[in-house]
């Protein structure tokens, strides 16, 4: 099994950045992909932004140009930098990670609060 925790939300003004960190153990070595969701108030969890074991990227268009996601190459952690927050970045963000093992189910942490002040 693997474990998820993710650290760094917090309450910032608008304009300002957060780096959320996503701290992995357990089996890391099953983890290929591993990624971002959000859940903002009222709506269902959304995709921020994913990265692969080789290190490509993918992000919402709602945060391209604002939001950069990395990882350890032991895949031990995660990271989200975000950038230029806006009050409708405002959530409650998750790290999720995908293992290779088929039989292994999609792993999710906690969960931080993201909140952004106008």
């Amino acid at each position: 099994q693997v474990q998820l925790v993710e650290s760094g939300g917090g309450l910032v003004q608008a304009g300002g950045s957060l780096r959320l960190s996503c701290a992995a153990s357990g089996r890391i070595n099953r983890i290929s992909t591993m990624g971002w969701y959000r859940q903002v108030l009222g709506k269902e969890r959304e995709v921020v932004a994913m990265i692969d074991s080789g290190g490509n990227t993918n992000y919402a268009d709602y945060v391209k140009g604002r939001f950069t996601i990395s990882r350890n190459n032991d895949k031990s952690a995660a990271y989200l930098q975000m950038n230029k927050l806006k009050p409708e970045d405002t959530g409650v963000y998750f790290c999720y990670g995908h293992s290779t093992y088929w039989a292994d189910p999609d792993y999710w942490g906690q969960g931080t609060q993201v909140t952004v002040s106008s």
